[in-house]
């Protein structure tokens, strides 16, 4: 195919009806000021989008303009084009059409990327557009980086040698020798984890071998597989990074580091536990960049929202958000804070760890090391008048009853605990010794909530049911089992193979009416419970999660895994 020609931009977007001359001048002027492209001046003025302007450049030169989000790749294709030039040249190859290499351009008038790329894959090509964003978004999601871990990992076992090295040996040495390549390998690692949207990276020594797992989207997947000599080099690094006692290997410590990850911010809660073969070392990741949600973007059902929302936006009580570990409290508890931080209003958060920084709330750390507990945190906390305090969680009777305490005397508190549903949690608080008539005083309303999959929108399709899943739905759907459709992801490059892109929060509620109350005061447990379960009338975490299967959300069978968990 014949080198593209080169062509004005701002002349094109203007013929084409997408530019007014005034606009065109504006751009202009901007770019002789800050030299950036034309291009992205008029996508950040909301002149025009992105796929309008690549769609033009397509329009005109008569090639292909591909839209990347419904584009499935082939790693072997991709893979002609190191990710270097990739990212230098804006290309990404995309697919093969009678032996001919189609390749995708951002700007496929640049003639000096055409002939380079033409040289590096040594294929004839032909040009497609593509959007820069959707570009960016694609390489960051096919170019994995598991050989480049791979390489370094052996590269470190060889630097380390036969003998494993202990912690006074690995300090003693010039950084220049086995330094560089841990902290290379930890830096692809990292890389590699944000690229694939893990939550937590986990280290571990297994009997013949180190393996380190991502956990996405709630599942942990293998990243690599490597000699197990390089563990303690890893744990050691990790230790100086988060400023831990690298001389103590048989006690369980806990961390925190900041590092940056391709200019984002994050901050990472490790935890290192002694295991049968070497330390175990495992890292939550929380980017500062991600933005919080608010209440409205939680996928909440607009009833249980109203009143979730009528209830933290008053002045005195409690709310509780309850799930296990990983459900999505502390984010729903920050969306709620969001809503209510106003100059107007006192915020103090007592946290352990803080997980996000908010501006204009003030927020503690407990430290059990230095005595600082919730309780001391939470003591000295409504002493400094505030509106709204957020406890990280209910750990234990003290810190419930200050709580609950502080809820009863005009402060709005917020916190989580560790229940399966919500007609459990006020029994829960029973049996830590929380008196009766606090609970029933205190607590405004309860929700429990749990994380489901949502299935790939590059891959989604329609299945049909197996049986057991057809029975299983019958249960809450009855004979309307039959009229909805139901999908599932195939697997493909944008989800890693996994049919799942991200996930979505599922709930269920109990506010506390005067029936309600009434019950809690009974001695009979039973009596609260079916009190519980008229008032919530079937919406269940078990029922949210079939309306998100209806909605085609997520699939049955990641219904069904989410529904054992609590039912079990």
């Amino acid at each position: 195919m014949a080198r593209p020609e080169k062509i004005r931009l701002g002349d094109l977007l203007i013929q084409q009806g997408l530019l007014t001359g005034e606009q065109l001048k504006f751009a202009l002027d901007e770019q002789k000021r800050s030299g950036r492209k034309l291009g992205r001046i008029v996508v950040e003025s909301s002149f025009c989008t992105e796929e309008a302007i690549s769609q033009a450049l397509a329009n005109q030169l008569q090639v292909p303009f591909v839209d990347l989000r419904h584009f499935d790749p082939k790693q072997e294709l991709i893979n002609l084009l190191p990710e270097a030039q990739a990212r230098r040249y804006r290309a990404v190859v995309l697919e093969e059409v009678n032996g001919v290499l189609r390749v995708g351009f951002v700007d496929p008038t640049d003639l000096q990327a055409y002939d380079d790329v033409f040289r590096l894959v040594k294929r004839d090509i032909e040009v497609a557009v593509v959007a820069e964003s959707q570009l960016l978004a694609l390489i960051d999601r096919v170019y994995r980086r598991t050989e480049e871990i791979s390489g370094l990992a052996k590269e470190l076992t060889a630097d380390l040698g036969d003998v494993p090295v202990e912690f006074g040996e690995l300090l003693s040495v010039s950084p220049g020798a086995e330094e560089a390549p841990v902290v290379k390998l930890l830096q692809t690692v990292f890389e590699e984890a944000m690229r694939s949207r893990a939550s937590d990276i986990h280290i571990e020594p297994q009997a013949s071998q180190l393996r380190i797992r991502f956990r996405i989207d709630g599942v942990l997947h293998v990243q690599m597989e490597a000699d197990l000599k390089i563990a303690s080099a890893l744990s050691l690094r990790l230790k100086l990074m988060s400023g831990l006692d690298i001389s103590e290997k048989r006690l369980p410590q806990d961390g925190r580091f900041a590092i940056k990850v391709r200019n984002a911010p994050i901050d990472v809660r490790i935890s290192t536990m002694p295991t049968q073969y070497g330390e175990s070392v495992v890292m939550r990741l929380l980017n500062q960049n991600t933005g919080l949600l608010g209440l409205d973007r939680l996928n909440i059902a607009p009833r249980v929202l109203d009143r979730l929302r009528n209830a933290v936006r008053r002045p005195s009580g409690m709310v509780l958000v309850t799930g296990p570990t990983g459900s999505g409290k502390t984010t729903t508890l920050y969306a709620a804070l969001t809503e209510l931080n106003t100059t107007e209003k006192k915020i103090i958060t007592v946290e352990d760890p803080v997980e996000y920084r908010l501006p204009g709330i003030n927020q503690v750390q407990v430290h059990d090391k230095i005595d600082l507990t919730f309780e001391r945190v939470l003591r000295s906390a409504l002493r400094q008048d505030p509106d709204i305090v957020l406890v990280g969680e209910m750990r234990d009777q003290m810190t419930a009853e200050i709580g609950m305490r502080a809820a009863i005397t005009g402060h709005m508190v917020l916190s989580t605990l560790h229940t399966n549903d919500v007609v459990s949690t006020p029994i829960r608080l029973l049996d830590m010794g929380v008196p009766r008539y606090m609970v029933a005083l205190s607590l405004q309303l309860v929700l429990a909530q749990r994380l489901v999959r949502v299935i790939c929108e590059n891959c989604g399709e329609v299945v049909t049911p197996s049986p057991s899943e057809h029975e299983w739905l019958r249960f809450e759907l009855g004979d309307a089992v039959d009229k909805y459709t139901y999908r599932q992801g195939r697997g493909c490059a944008r989800c890693g193979g996994t049919g799942y892109s991200g996930r979505t929060g599922v709930f269920e509620m109990l506010e506390m009416t005067n029936e309600i109350v009434e019950a809690i005061n009974s001695d009979d447990t039973g009596v609260f419970v079916q009190a519980a379960r008229r008032q919530m009338a079937g919406e269940t975490l078990r029922r949210d999660a079939v309306r998100q299967v209806v909605r085609g959300r997520t699939t049955i069978e990641e219904a069904m895994r989410i529904s054992n968990q609590f039912e079990d």
